[in-house]
């Protein structure tokens, strides 16, 4: 090989590297000096041809790019797909840089897109509207974005559904953790509760109104051990949300001998002279209680927006 094709070889590689760095218009000089030590150089012809191509395509992105901050989303989805394009039926591993470019960009304008409805609207049906989108997208901020309105969407099927149990209303109950578990299908919060539904509805459905009351009777004359004290308080905290909604949460420890069943808290809300201005009852999560065992409630309050304080009234369970 001669001095000039071996100063052509390097000036070819020294191109390729910097292409695949995303260096496309200094990678471009380097084939046309390439080119001009030595015409009989193909790959040095095609990769500059190639150059022109991502250079195109990298102006087409940094176009998307500014549609995308400034929340024209459907011109940069159009930029994207005209850069998209320019690459059918190509291969190589300069093509599979500029695919994965574009996906990256892609991506990046349905966050944006979806984020920016969010903010527009950020009702708990639009979340549902919008979650099957972005768990699509395989993207860290994506998937962050993904668990913060699973959440949402638990807290508010959990408290929909834990107020339609407090007034029997058990296929209501059963149908606000369904719709949850339809978004969010490995929670336990919703799991526990769809368990507590259905066994407070097969005992309602057998027994009076009263049978929380008779069985809690009847078990505290079977087991004296655990009349009083089969459960204590480990801790109580309310705060508000970043919906600047009341959210009570706790934990519960059973000091029973036996396990325990459907076990539920009513608190008083008290203002700050004291005075009770609301009352609550919610269950315990998960459904039984070994010994020993500490379960957890957690309720969000919608329609409560400061700071109360929160007093236990009673603790209330079944003994198995």
């Amino acid at each position: 090989m001669d001095h000039q094709s071996t100063k052509a070889e390097e000036k070819l590689e020294k191109g390729e590297k910097l292409a695949l760095e995303g260096k496309y218009e200094s990678a471009a000089n380097y084939f046309e000096d390439a080119v001009e030590l030595t015409f009989k150089f193909p790959a040095a012809h095609q990769n500059k041809q190639y150059m022109d191509l991502a250079i195109q395509i990298d102006s087409l992105l940094q176009d998307a790019k500014y549609y995308i901050a400034n929340e024209q989303f459907p011109e940069a989805l159009k930029k994207i797909e005209k850069a998209e394009s320019k690459l059918n039926n190509m291969d190589g591993e300069l093509i599979q840089k500029l695919i994965e470019d574009i996906v990256t960009i892609r991506n990046k304008a349905k966050v944006a897109q979806i984020k920016a409805n969010i903010n527009q609207d950020s009702s708990i049906s639009n979340l549902k509207s919008v979650l099957w989108q972005i768990e699509s997208i395989q993207n860290e901020k994506a998937q962050d974005m993904a668990t913060t309105i699973q959440e949402q969407i638990i807290s508010h099927a959990f408290s929909n559904a834990n107020e339609a149990l407090k007034q029997n209303q058990f296929s209501i109950a059963r149908s606000y953790v369904d719709e949850g578990l339809r978004y969010a299908p490995e929670s336990q919060k919703l799991q526990s509760l769809k368990t507590t539904i259905e066994k407070e509805k097969a005992a309602f459905e057998t027994a009076q109104q009263n049978r929380i009351e008779q069985a809690m009777i009847a078990a505290e004359e079977e087991h004296k051990k655990n009349k009083n004290d089969a459960v204590e308080i480990v801790k109580i905290e309310n705060t508000l949300n970043k919906q600047n909604n009341l959210v009570v949460r706790g934990k519960i420890n059973s000091v029973a001998t036996v396990p325990i069943t459907s076990v539920s808290l009513s608190y008083n809300l008290l203002n700050k002279n004291g005075m009770v201005v609301g009352t609550n009852e919610v269950f315990i999560y998960p459904d039984t209680l070994y010994p020993d065992e500490v379960g957890q409630f957690e309720f969000t309050h919608y329609d409560v927006h400061k700071a109360l304080k929160v007093k236990i009234n009673k603790v209330k369970w079944f003994l198995n």
